[in-house]
């Protein structure tokens, strides 16, 4: 509590930040190339590793953690990954993942041994069924998930157990304007529904109601 968990992507760690004394700064977890972090109700942290192709989590204070997605190497099939950067864990603890470089999204049961596609994975392109580079992920209370189809410039949205994703918002066109969005990579969710994009081109941060759109 009362602090920042922070990824130091080229420094290889995950550091605690105090928000009482910022100068108080902490290496909590060493030799990983994280690009994606979260923590869940029961205070675990879920750390993405680019490089070794895998998520796991962490109880504050251990160094080696769990492998809960991937960690089979390299590679497409259901119990890989391939470059993953963002992670999103629901009530129920399943971790959803941007398997990146698959052009899909992965949801592993807690405890389970390879993951199912709940978005894309039909190889790269624009089509409703597929993403390109996907990036950060959310998922909300009934189970509909949010994704940053980063290279389409587009947040796609697939409803559980959905067969094609919708677009919520962005016209597949990189731009500045009301309805377009260039290089969309990280998303947030409050509470009250409001969705938070960052664009990593257009150097801004909107924000949506899932409700009104």
């Amino acid at each position: 509590r009362n602090s920042f968990i922070i990824c130091d992507y080229n420094n290889e760690r995950i550091i605690r930040w105090s928000r009482q004394n910022g100068a108080n700064e902490e290496t909590i977890i060493s030799n990983v190339r994280c690009h994606g972090v979260t923590m869940d109700d029961r205070g675990f942290l879920y750390v993405v590793d680019e490089d070794e192709h895998e998520v796991r989590r962490y109880r504050i204070g251990e160094n080696q953690g769990t492998v809960v997605a991937g960690g089979n190497g390299q590679g497409n099939d259901l119990n890989q990954l391939f470059n993953p950067t963002y992670v999103f864990v629901d009530q129920d603890h399943s971790v959803f993942v941007s398997d990146t470089n698959n052009h899909r999204v992965m949801k592993w049961r807690e405890g389970a041994k390879q993951g199912i596609v709940v978005a894309g994975g039909q190889g790269q392109g624009s089509n409703l069924t597929q993403l390109s580079y996907p990036y950060g992920i959310v998922v909300d209370q009934l189970g509909t998930v949010y994704v940053a189809d980063c290279l389409n410039n587009r947040i796609m949205r697939w409803f559980e157990g959905g067969i094609h994703g919708s677009i919520f918002v962005g016209e597949n066109v990189a731009g500045t304007q009301q309805k377009e969005l260039y290089g969309p990579v990280g998303l947030s969710l409050d509470r009250e529904g409001n969705l938070y994009v960052s664009e990593n081109r257009s150097h801004r941060v909107r924000k949506f109601n899932i409700k009104r759109i």
